[in-house]
């Protein structure tokens, strides 16, 4: 068997090109143009790159997009008092503060302090108790992305053994949540989890997202698998993922590359969230 790639980079274009057309729409009948306020703190170049493709995206998707860039000095009580402000500014229907921030500041505490509708990516306590009780706000945004791409593949939920690997509060633990709300059957693998490469094989959904370079072997893979690969890692090789691609394309039905895989999908439900939270 071959694996068929899910072909993130194209999906991602479909959305944004969606995204687009509803927000012309909105704007064409008198409504707000959707705003989001991206928050940089400090100049870790990984952060920079991130945030300057969030801001084009936005701008290329016709969103209004306000760049704070802050001084790795920030204080909490700095940052926090300006999150405050965009709580109540009217132009600003998203607020997205890029993680990790610089220490000693506090990641849970700003999370927190965004309002859960403003909340774009998905990571407020409100919003993933939302998904855990079966009604979805605005869901973290790898996730949702990833439920879009084995959407497209129209191979069903019900029932399936899902397999996720991981269990980030951004990626693993929402991922399960999305994929016990589809209707599979869901085992979140961490780094307690003894025997992984059985719990690998059982799956016909795999989701990897470990953050550990070829941790999951090719081999282990299910046969007519569906793997989704979130990891994303530079080598003397270049790119990797956390699954060893060559031998997982040869068992799987289909597949994910690294790059262009989960990556360009994130970016793209970033938009689809500020546009829900703008509709709210």
């Amino acid at each position: 068997m071959s694996a068929r790639i899910i072909d993130g980079k194209a999906i991602a274009a479909n959305v944004r090109k969606d995204v687009r057309q509803r927000i012309d729409a909105r704007i064409s009948q008198g409504k707000h143009q959707p705003g989001l306020a991206v928050v940089l703190v400090g100049s870790d170049p990984a952060s920079e790159i991130y945030v300057h493709n969030k801001r084009q995206a936005c701008e290329e998707a016709g969103l209004l997009s306000r760049a704070y860039d802050l001084a790795a000095t920030t204080t909490q009580e700095q940052l926090l008092a300006l999150i405050d402000e965009l709580n109540t500014d009217p132009a600003i229907d998203g607020i997205l503060v890029q993680l990790p921030l610089p220490e000693p500041l506090d990641a849970n505490t700003v999370i927190e302090r965004i309002h859960p509708d403003k909340d774009v990516d998905g990571f407020h306590p409100q919003n993933i108790g939302w998904l855990a009780l079966r009604m979805p706000r605005l869901r973290p945004c790898t996730p949702r992305g990833i439920i879009t791409l084995l959407d497209s593949t129209d191979e069903p939920y019900y029932g399936r053994v899902a397999v996720v690997v991981g269990a980030s509060n951004h990626v693993g633990r929402p991922m399960m949540l999305e994929l016990l709300l589809a209707g599979a059957t869901v085992t979140c693998c961490h780094r307690f989890t003894r025997d992984l490469e059985v719990q690998v094989g059982r799956a016909e959904i795999l989701v990897v997202a470990a953050g550990k370079p070829g941790l999951v072997a090719g081999e282990w893979v299910r046969e007519g698998a569906t793997v989704i690969d979130v990891g994303i890692h530079r080598t003397e090789s270049g790119l990797t993922g956390d699954v060893g691609f060559a031998a997982a394309a040869k068992k799987a039905a289909w597949i994910t590359p690294v790059p262009g895989g989960v990556g360009p999908m994130t970016v793209a439900t970033l938009l689809q969230n500020t546009l829900q939270a703008a509709e709210l």
